[in-house]
This record gives structure tokens, C-alpha cells and sequence, in this order.
């Protein structure tokens, strides 16, 4: 049970915080969703850093990674928005944005989580 409540407690944080980003960044349905990449790149960019530093140490118990990386991380990022939004791009035939956006958030996640990863080794 308790295992269930840090992944609701960081879930809801980070949906939270997700929504206040997006309502901020994100300004119209017809250009780049900034708000959406800014989350899902932050999110990775944590979650490298989480994981690392818990490979790394050991110091983060199990309840601060349900916490941390299920909870948070996994509320804060949203795939089903990133498909939704690319879905948009294709029925309104603006395949250019729709080949930036997409690409560019794979690339950019892989990149956030590979120097999350990197940055948790100088910790």
C-alpha cells in the first residue's frame, strides 16, 4: 500500500507540474508544442539523473524511486499528449512540424537521459 502511495503522491506532482508548464508554453495547436517537449525532455533529463545516481550510490531507498522516477517522472512526461499533438500535425497536413517535433523529442529524450546518466557520475 505504501508503495502505491508514493507513486500517487509523485504522479500528482508531477501531472501538476506538467500542466502548469504546458499552459504556459504551449500557445496555439498550430505550432510546435513546446511545453509538452520541455516536459518530456526535463523528465528524461531527471530520470537519467535519478537512476544513475541510485545505480551509482544505493542511497535512494526503494519508496524514493517509486517516489521520484515511477510517480514523478511518470506523471510529469506524457506520451499520449506527444501522440495526440503529432496526430494533429497529420490530419492538418503539417507534416514539416510533425517530422521536427517528432524527431527532435526522440532525440532530445535520448540525449536528456544519456546526460542525466552522464551528470549523476559527477555527483
Amino acid at each position: 500500500m505504501k508503495a502505491i502511495l508514493m507513486v500517487f503522491l509523485g504522479g500528482g506532482l508531477g501531472s501538476a507540474l506538467r500542466f502548469v508548464i504546458s499552459r504556459v508554453l504551449n500557445k496555439s495547436a498550430l505550432e510546435i508544442p513546446f511545453g509538452t517537449f520541455t516536459v518530456n525532455i526535463i523528465g528524461s533529463l531527471l530520470l537519467g539523473l535519478i537512476l544513475g545516481i541510485s545505480l551509482k550510490s544505493g542511497t535512494l531507498s526503494n519508496n524514493a524511486m517509486l517516489f521520484l522516477a515511477t510517480g514523478f517522472c511518470g506523471g510529469f512526461t506524457t506520451f499520449s499528449t506527444f501522440t495526440f499533438e503529432n496526430q494533429v500535425f497529420l490530419r492538418t497536413g503539417d507534416y514539416t512540424n510533425f517530422a521536427i517535433y517528432t524527431f527532435g523529442s526522440i532525440l532530445a529524450g535520448f540525449a536528456a537521459v544519456f546526460i542525466g546518466l552522464y551528470l549523476s557520475k559527477l555527483v
